[in-house]
């Protein structure tokens, strides 16, 4: 019987299947009906366990390997093809983990400095937790952090001006008053270094808002149609570029960024590198005039002059009031036209260059820019105007 069998047929898989219908093997029958497919190995033992005699002319082991490849070779490769696919999401989110990462280390050290020294072990306890919390900064009570514990603050986040002139992000930490004891360090690069590491990450801020306001404002005037929701937002932006007659041309040239290499230089100079009267008591780092109530009265005035210096509840406003006068004022408007230029041609925009449009911003006109020119070159502040905060999800930076 088995030699007829042999003949028949071709494959071993199919004497099998012939002899389980032959001798009614249930099994083989209800896998059948369910579409189930078995295996040589499931087969033979099937036979097996009811005493069914094997073909003896059956294939050689190598066939029955090749034959059981060829039954799992779809499984093979979709568990390869998974593999492959898991390795590829580790190698591509990798990055992300390590920002993460680097992210509650950041929030971890930064809101250790924001935490009076008897508290700080109960915070350690409770940091996990309050990573998903939103920072909500309460400007109310702001406080002065020493020239120490600041360059330590700094030095623990891993943020130094070498790494950022290599390319490194800037951590966003926001300090809201400058040391009261900065010019205790001398003029020395130290205090200079530090700073530039107080005020970059303010400037930077302040420069992101305007371009993710730029931004939406080029989408909003390439659709045909404006939303309702789209035409206040241009009433507001009209309104605070002060634009009366709702020029859009002008709204352009006006809704721009600041270089940064100018701003950390008028910083620098109209507050003494941090250390100014001004700037210690009323956060105003840039010395703009005003002539309401609310203002600093310069010890050295002319009788002739009723002005006051500006200020501010914070540093981060200084900064905002600092932009908004140089997008806004009449006097920078050349200012503004060359930077637009720049943006026209496609350009970088150069800060060095643009320094010479601001000849009205002090009284002593071209020895201004003169004096500009060589706080930028000297401390080679154009190496930060490619500069970009850390994109902070956590939170959104940390205010001290």
């Amino acid at each position: 019987m088995s030699k007829k069998i042999e003949k028949l047929f071709k494959s071993y898989r199919d004497q099998l299947i012939h002899l389980a219908k032959i001798y009614g093997v249930v099994e083989i029958k209800s896998y059948a009906r369910s579409s189930k497919r078995l295996t040589i190995s499931q087969l033979e033992l099937l036979l097996i366990k009811h005493r069914i005699k094997l073909p003896i002319n059956r294939s050689s082991d190598k066939a029955n390997a090749k034959q059981e490849l060829r039954e799992n070779s779809f499984r093979n490769a979709y568990l390869s093809l998974a593999f492959i696919l898991f390795i590829g999401c580790l190698i591509v989110i990798r990055p992300y983990i390590k920002n993460i990462v680097n992210e509650v280390k950041f929030t971890y050290v930064a809101e250790e400095y924001n935490e009076p020294t008897a508290t700080k072990s109960k915070k350690k306890e409770k940091i996990l937790e309050s990573n998903k919390e939103k920072f909500i900064p309460e400007y109310e009570n702001t406080v002065s952090l020493n020239s120490e514990t600041a360059l330590n603050l700094f030095n623990d986040l891993g943020y130094d001006l070498a790494g950022v002139r290599a390319g490194q992000k800037v951590k966003p930490i926001y300090l809201t008053k400058l040391p009261k004891d900065l010019n205790s360090l001398g003029n020395t690069k130290e205090k200079r270094e530090l700073f530039i590491k107080i005020v970059l990450p303010l400037i930077l801020d302040e420069n992101e808002k305007i371009t993710d306001n730029r931004s939406k404002l080029f989408k909003i005037l390439s659709k045909n149609f404006n939303t309702v929701g789209e035409r206040v937002w241009l009433k507001k932006r009209f309104k605070q570029y002060k634009i009366t007659d709702q020029d859009l041309s002008e709204l352009k040239m006006r809704m721009d960024i600041i270089p940064v290499s100018i701003a950390l230089a008028q910083a620098a100079n109209e507050s003494g590198w941090g250390t100014s009267r001004f700037a210690l008591e009323g956060n105003a780092l840039f010395g703009q005039w005003t002539w309401s109530k609310k203002g600093i009265s310069p010890a050295k005035k002319d009788k002739n002059k009723n002005h006051k210096v500006l200020q501010f509840q914070v540093l981060k406003a200084s900064v905002k009031a600092y932009k908004n006068n140089l997008n806004t004022h009449n006097a920078y408007r050349e200012f503004r036209e060359k930077r637009a230029k720049y943006r026209q041609n496609k350009q970088q925009i150069d800060g060095l260059e643009l320094t010479k449009f601001l000849k009205r911003y002090a009284s002593i006109g071209e020895k201004y820019v003169e004096i500009l020119q060589n706080i930028i070159v000297r401390n080679a502040l154009t190496d930060f105007d490619n500069s970009n905060l850390l994109s902070i999800k956590l939170k959104k930076g940390v205010v001290l």
